[in-house]
Formats: C-alpha cells, structure tokens, sequence
C-alpha cells in the first residue's frame, strides 16, 4: 500500500473539514475517490452525508471566537502543530493562555481513529457533538429517579438530594445529578421522568423555576410545555386511540366560547360547556370534568392550538395522567381533525351568534347527533360506533 505524505494528507483534511466534498477534496490532492475515503475513516472516522454529491460534512463547523469558551478551529491548529514538535501539554496550554487539562481533554475526544490529532477535524467534531441531542440522564436511569423521588417525599430539598447523590457515587458520574437538574426534571415535563406532583413537595411549592438575577415581565406560559415535534409517532397515523385534538370556537367579540375535543381515530367529539366565559381556569375545569369520564386508556395525549385559554396546560395533565402538546403558531393544519370538526360545528353553532346561549344539554344534544352521523373516513361507521367498541374490548 502507498503511503501518502503528512503535507497531502492534511491538505485533504482541511478540505474536507471546511466543507469541499470527498470526491473534489481528493481530486485536488490528486487522490482517487477510493483513496480520499480509506483516508477520511482511518484518519477521522466521522460519517459523511450519504446524499450529498461526492460526500461531505454535514454543515461544517463555522469555527469558534477566539476568547471564548469553546476552542477555536485556530487554536486547534496550535495544537496540532504543538504536538508535532512534542510539546507537552502544559507548554502547548501555555501557549494558548488556557490550562494544560484543557488541551488535554480537547486530544483525548477529538483525535483520529489512528490516534493522531488533526486540528481541522477535531473542530468539526466538537462541533457535531455540540450539535447531536443528549438524552437527559433522569430520562434514561429510571432507578435514579426512583430514589429521587423517594427523598422528596420525605421533604429532602434538590441541593440535599444532589449533595447525598455525589457523596454516595464517587466517581460514578452516573449515579448522580446536580440540583438544577431536578429542578428541570420537576418544572420542564420534557426534561425528565419524575413525578408529576413532586414540585408541591418543594417547600416553597411554586409553579414555576424562579431564577436569581432576572425577571421578565409577562413569561410564556408555554416557554416549558411540549410541543408538537414531540409528539410520540403513533399519533400522527392514528393507528392507537386515546390521542385528541382541541380548540375554541368562537362568538362575536370573544365575548362566548365553545370547547371542542375530537378523538383523532375514531373521530369522537366531546363538547365543552363555558356558560361564564373561557379563562384559563374555566376551560381547565370543562375539560378535566368531561374527560374524567373517559377510561384512561383513551386520555393519552391532547393537541391543543397555543391559546391563552390552556395556560393551565399544567394542572389538565396532573388531573388526567395525560400529555398537552401544543400546535406550532398559525398551523391549523396540525390539527386538521378538530379544524375539519370545528366546521361542521358551524352547522348548530352559526358564526356571529352568541354562544353563551346554548345550555350543557343543548352540547350534549349536538355532538351525539354529530358522533351518530357516518363518515366516509371510517368507511360510514359512526364515531359513537368506534369509540363504544374501544370501550366494550377493554372492558
């Protein structure tokens, strides 16, 4: 086999790393394509992207501002060269005003499958590892949580909780978690798997994570709540029942409202009742009431548009063992079922009348005659069909 020159060698890197494709990269240095590819596994090792033409990185690192806490691409260089010449980590670190266990690290996770560094290379993956999602540790050590749990019902607070975690584990980064870390886990629903109701166990028993040193004025009362893309995938073939969609239809003015939930496979539409208005709280309370009579099973996930009228998103969950996930803004087509409802709706419930007029029977006489009707979706079965099979095979 030919062995090819360190200069070629890294002047077909730094190509490949600052974004030229495989084949132009090995074209340049003279190189077969065949050649350019043995060179990038056993010298980086890094996947390229399969589609496009002649491989290639998938967005190449833009390169890091000197300074900053992350190693730029020119400072990756120093330390190629660095090692070139032998230098010891300390005298490389020296070099760049950072500490030599920096250096140290950035070699030992970024060097080649061959054991050599190459500056360029190792920028882009850092740089993909920044960019690749982390599972959250309380995610994937469900005995961890477990004992977390276990402590904060006999009151222990996050900071004694994580203190005790990192005394008992040692050098076990498994086995431990810092306190903002449960915080997460009890205040963002997606970062964790704790217990719902371990934030009343919080001696303050707030609602919300209350950060030091800032304040904002109005906070987005859905900055933590889980949004569409997060959706399981189950949900969007409708091949399991439970999953709903929701809105509000609306009268003159905003001045009356009525909710609206439809089942998304067998297309099930349950109305809420909003005599006084649609608050927050007023919704919250038609909801948890009309749905608590469903069996659990077929309360799994709602899809709900990111109205002000959910802010209590929170406490539906909590009351229902559900999950809310909440539409993309100006995206009614993610919720095309309860849109397509919504306008059937309109038959009963005409645009520009007052809404408030129509009583809790009225509702219930309009969606039993709307569940009754046959669709063409469930090859003319009804709704109220469907759904009392559901019923009848879980039993």
């Amino acid at each position: 086999m030919v062995r090819v020159s360190r200069v070629v060698l890294d002047e077909f890197l730094d190509l490949v790393s600052s974004g030229s494709s495989l084949t132009s990269a090995a074209a340049t240095v003279g190189a077969s394509r065949q050649g350019g590819t043995r060179w990038w596994r056993d010298h980086a090792g890094m996947k390229l992207q399969v589609g496009r033409i002649g491989g290639g990185i998938d967005r190449p690192s833009p390169g890091e501002v000197a300074g900053s806490r992350f190693l730029s691409v020119a400072e990756r260089r120093v330390i190629q060269f660095g090692l070139r010449q032998g230098l010891s980590y300390a005298r490389i670190g020296a070099e760049l005003g950072r500490d030599r266990t920096v250096v140290y690290r950035e070699v030992m996770r970024n060097r080649g499958p061959d054991g050599t560094y190459h500056g360029g290379v190792a920028d882009v993956s850092a740089h993909q590892r920044r960019r690749r999602p982390k599972p959250f540790k309380l995610l994937t050590n469900p005995g961890l949580c477990r004992r977390i749990e276990r402590w904060m019902d006999q009151g222990w607070s996050p900071k004694l909780i994580a203190s005790t975690l990192a005394q008992d584990a040692g050098t076990d980064q498994t086995g431990r978690v810092s306190h903002e870390t449960i915080y997460q886990a009890l205040y963002v629903q997606a970062r964790g798997s704790l217990r719902a109701d371990l934030a009343r166990k919080l001696s303050l028993k707030r609602r919300e994570r209350s950060r030091t040193g800032s304040r904002r004025a109005s906070p987005s009362p859905y900055k933590d709540a889980f949004t569409i893309s997060e959706r399981p995938p189950e949900v969007a073939d409708r091949a399991v029942p439970g999953h709903w969609e929701g809105d509000l239809i609306v009268g003159p003015g905003s001045k009356s409202a009525i909710g609206t939930l439809v089942e998304r496979q067998t297309r099930f539409v349950i109305l809420l009742h909003l005599p006084g208005g649609h608050t927050a709280d007023e919704v919250a309370d038609a909801m948890i009431r009309e749905m608590r009579r469903l069996p659990e099973h077929l309360r799994q996930t709602i899809t709900w548009d990111r109205g002000t009228e959910l802010a209590q998103y929170r406490r539906i969950q909590l009351a229902l063992d559900t999950k809310l996930f909440f539409a993309d803004p100006h995206s009614p087509w993610q919720r095309g079922s309860n849109e397509n409802t919504n306008r059937l709706l309109r038959f009963w419930f005409e645009k520009g009348t007052d809404l408030s007029a129509h009583t809790a029977q009225d509702l219930r006489r309009v969606a039993a005659t709307l569940n009754s009707r046959p669709r063409p979706t469930l090859d003319y079965d009804t709704p109220a069909t469907r759904l009392n099979r559901l019923l009848t095979e879980a039993a």
